[in-house]
């Protein structure tokens, strides 16, 4: 299966914005793209004021677009995610929408954590202006292979991607905008280890450059395979990565290495009260209270 990230440099200027998507999702077809990925915000990036006014309706025009050219060229296309005006909400939504090569909606994820941090000198409050998502989403691509969907700081709770494996996923999905700060040094290493330990491929493409005054990204975008193993990145441009994902390998490495079968779910429980061992003269909740 071959699959694609595109990597951009989205701005305030939609129109802008869907030309270059438009230009890279047809390369990334044309290089024989099975399964094509955008990026986090893709039509539109910049301050929380322009991503307030900037916000679309479920049926506006970025995601027209990436239905209308997922039937065209006949692939699987996940249209990374748009801002999402909700209709009756105080907040929008940061969507991520799974389009079948018929065109039509396979599936749609809103971003479950938000962005509120305070990273490179600056002040992240996502949740000021888009409310979290609430559902995990799995859906699957023509080919019937199973996807994970996600968005950018998902990516740091690895308890979603645990459940999407556990559910299903073969592939995971990060449509992201990380910060220059946290690329850096992060991006790859959360890449590598949500691979690993939930043996399956990553697909994340990342926005890269500078989106508005004091908003930059750090590109990088990786297709990352179940061992851990960087299949492709992206060099610091508006760009386009494929890999050819070996499922056949994948399904080896679950097989001979069966970190995902082997769990015990059962014990992953703090001790109750009841009957709890004695270490060190102290039940072991006394002890776990001392050290928080």
């Amino acid at each position: 299966m071959r699959a694609a990230a595109v990597q951009l440099t989205a701005t305030p200027d939609r129109e802008r914005n869907l030309a270059i998507a438009d230009r890279l999702t047809r390369e990334a077809a044309g290089r024989g793209a099975e399964l094509i990925v955008l990026p986090e915000k893709w039509s539109l990036l910049g301050g929380p004021e322009d991503i307030v006014k900037g916000a679309e309706p479920f049926d506006g025009p970025a995601l027209r677009w990436a239905s209308a050219i997922a039937r065209e060229l006949c692939v699987d296309l996940v249209a990374g995610s748009i801002a999402e005006r909700v209709p009756g909400a105080e907040r929008g939504s940061n969507t991520s929408v799974h389009f079948g090569p018929d065109g039509e909606p396979r599936a749609t994820y809103r971003k479950i954590h938000m962005f509120d941090v305070d990273v490179g000198g600056r002040s992240y409050r996502e949740s000021e202006v888009e409310a979290p998502g609430e559902e995990i989403v799995l859906t699957e691509a023509a080919n019937g292979v199973e996807l994970g969907m996600s968005i950018c700081y998902d990516l740091r709770f690895p308890e979603l991607y645990r459940i999407l494996a556990v559910r299903g996923a073969r592939i995971l999905l990060v449509p992201a905008a990380f910060t220059f700060a946290t690329t850096r040094e992060h991006w790859e290493v959360l890449l590598r280890a949500r691979a690993i330990e939930d043996q399956a491929f990553v697909i994340a493409p990342n926005q890269i450059g500078r989106h508005a005054p004091g908003f930059r990204s750090g590109g990088r975008s990786m297709i990352v395979d179940p061992w851990g193993v960087v299949l492709a990145q992206a060099p610091d441009a508006e760009t386009v990565i494929l890999a050819d994902l070996d499922l056949d390998r994948q399904a080896e490495v679950r097989r001979t290495l069966p970190s995902l079968a082997n769990r015990r779910p059962s014990a992953y429980q703090w001790p109750t009260d009841e009957a709890e061992p004695v270490t060190s003269g102290q039940p072991r909740s006394a002890v776990a209270r001392q050290a928080a």
